[in-house]
C-alpha cells in the first residue's frame, strides 16, 4: 500500500497528514477551514485516496500560513506515498462540469515543480476566504509534491462552482496519473530512467 504519515510544525501551524493513495476516498478533516475541508473532499472522493488532515493554525490572524501548510504537508505526502514511480501512468487529466462551469486540470509527475494556473474567479472571496489563497495551496503542493500542475476555469460566473470544479479535476487527474499500469509494472515512466 502506498500510505505516508508527514507532520509539518512552525511557530505558526501544526499540521499532521496521513494518506493512502490505494484508497476508497475516505476522508477526515479537522483544520478550521470548513470551505477548504469542501474542496479537500473533494481530492479524497474523486481520486479515491484517503485523506486525514488535521490542522491547528493562527486563524486569529488569518487563514495564509494555516492554507499555505496543508498544501506543503499535502505535497510531501504524496511525494513519500508514491514513491520512486515505479509502474505509474504519471500523466493525469480531466474536465470537470457543475452547472456554468467548467475546468481542465493537467498534471505531471515529472519531479519538476511548476504551477500554470490561468483562473479568472467571480468573485475575491468564498465563504470567508480569500480565492487567491487556492493559487498558493496549489503552488505549495507542486512545490513539494514535485509536480507540474496546469490549472484552467474555461467558463463559470458562481465562484464556488469555478473552485469546486477545479479540486474535483484535480483529484481526478491524481487518480489516473498515480494509477499502477500493469502493462509497465516496475518500469519508471521516463526515458530518463527517473523521475
Amino acid at each position: 500500500m502506498r500510505k505516508a504519515e508527514i507532520t509539518r510544525g512552525t511557530s505558526e501551524t501544526e499540521v499532521v497528514i496521513k494518506i493512502n493513495l490505494d484508497g476508497t476516498g475516505k476522508t477526515s478533516f479537522a483544520t478550521g477551514l470548513p470551505f477548504l475541508e469542501h474542496m479537500l473532499d473533494q481530492i479524497g472522493r474523486h481520486g479515491m485516496i484517503d485523506l486525514d488532515i488535521k490542522a491547528k493554525g493562527d486563524l486569529h490572524i488569518d487563514d495564509h500560513h494555516t492554507i499555505e501548510d496543508i498544501g506543503i504537508t499535502l505535497g510531501e505526502a504524496f511525494n513519500k506515498a508514491v514513491g520512486d514511480k515505479k509502474g505509474i501512468r504519471r500523466y493525469g487529466h480531466s474536465y470537470v462540469p457543475l452547472d456554468e462551469a467548467l475546468s481542465r486540470v493537467v498534471l505531471d509527475f515529472s519531479g519538476r515543480p511548476g504551477l500554470f494556473m490561468n483562473v479568472k474567479f467571480a468573485k475575491d472571496t468564498v465563504g470567508n476566504m480569500e480565492v487567491g489563497m487556492f493559487e498558493h495551496f496549489f503552488q505549495s503542493f507542486s512545490n513539494h509534491a514535485f509536480v507540474t500542475l496546469h490549472i484552467d476555469n474555461l467558463s463559470g460566473d458562481n465562484t464556488h462552482h469555478q473552485i469546486e470544479t477545479i479540486f474535483k479535476a484535480f483529484g481526478r487527474s491524481l487518480r489516473m496519473a498515480l494509477e499502477l499500469d500493469k502493462r509497465s509494472e516496475g518500469t519508471i515512466p521516463s526515458t530518463k530512467g527517473s523521475l
